[in-house]
């Protein structure tokens, strides 16, 4: 296949998806939901849309325009990991449209959503089936792409540290607030927080708040997310974390389906929200700049910092915003 046909490929697998029926989007959530509880018709149905918009035609073709056509096809390996619904489909269509081979190892967490969409893209373009095998053992490659935890990122390291590669290890995202939000900018942050039940690396699981901030205007904004206690695996964590904390005397504030906690580290439970009170702008920049490999994204009033994501947009990304900020498409384009 050439360039021209591979877009093609992807550009009709996106028409197909945007033209899903609420019933095959229901029954693609059912068969997923017996794989990973956590993988709700709600996270499918986000995630099939989060695609589609991947893959509109002005936008694709835009994004692979700015890269050199690659001649030479190397097999990729690609570990995926299985957090949230079809997380690892960037890397797929980043790997296919440069014109490489994929062999690609699926998380246990996310393999029917993945295989339903190979299947559609076979069916789509047939030719394309010898470039895909998936794999429980990835061997014979000729670069990598693998993500995990840090854990896991020591052991990519080792098995594949002589190999091109990118490896991605655990972040998660971060929102500041001013205490000037309204309730508007407030309910579209949790989006932030709780999309996907805060289990992804876009997930706002810390707020940093100037001192002397009133919660009380946060819970009352997020009040409209209250269902998602629920969940039955989402409640569990709730009732573990809560008896934690009451336990051992942890100061907290909470609104019946979501903690506050004071606590430097960026990554809390789900469930818990982590707080830290700032001084002033500058200083807490500084702090931000020393964790940066840490923060995926970071959210904020986007009038006050145009730097960073708008409340509520954490969640959208564009198909060119490449997980932990390396360029996939670059890294493929020019292999040796």
């Amino acid at each position: 296949m050439n360039l021209s046909e591979r877009i093609n490929a992807f550009l009709a697998l996106g028409e197909q998806l945007r033209n899903l029926q609420a019933e095959e989007i229901q029954e693609l959530a059912y068969r997923t939901l017996s794989e990973n509880p956590w993988f709700t018709l709600d996270n499918v149905t986000f995630a099939i849309k989060g695609l589609a918009n991947y893959l509109e035609e002005d936008k694709f073709r835009a994004w692979v325009s700015r890269y050199p056509e690659y001649k030479v096809s190397k097999k990729i390996a690609v570990v995926m990991a299985g957090n949230i619904p079809m997380v690892g489909v960037h890397d797929l269509i980043c790997v296919l449209v440069c014109g490489h081979s994929l062999q690609v190892k699926l998380s246990s967490q996310d393999t029917f959503l993945m295989k339903y969409l190979i299947v559609k893209l076979i069916q789509i373009a047939p030719q394309i089936a010898p470039k895909i095998e998936i794999v429980e053992i990835i061997k014979d490659f000729d670069a990598v792409i693998a993500t995990g935890s840090d854990n896991t990122a020591r052991y990519f390291d080792y098995y594949f540290g002589k190999y091109p590669n990118i490896i991605r290890k655990n972040r998660t995202s971060v929102a500041i607030l001013n205490g000037n939000e309204s309730s508007e900018q407030l309910a579209r942050l949790g989006t932030d927080i709780f999309t996907y039940f805060g289990l992804g690396c876009r997930n706002v699981t810390k707020i940093y708040v100037p001192e002397n901030y009133n919660f009380t205007h946060f819970f009352e904004s997020i009040e409209s997310y209250n269902a998602i206690a629920n969940h039955y695996k989402y409640a569990n964590n709730y009732d573990y974390n809560k008896s934690i904390y009451l336990v051992n005397k942890v100061p907290h504030f909470d609104n019946g389906f979501l903690m506050l906690v004071e606590k430097e580290g960026l990554f809390s439970p789900i469930s818990v929200l982590h707080y830290e009170k700032y001084a002033d702008l500058a200083a807490l920049d500084i702090l931000l700049k020393a964790q940066e490999e840490k923060i995926q994204c970071i959210v904020a009033d986007k009038d006050a910092f145009p730097q960073y994501f708008d409340f509520g947009k954490a969640q959208f990304p564009n198909i060119q915003d490449y997980a932990d900020g390396v360029d996939t498409m670059s890294f493929l384009t020019h292999l040796i």
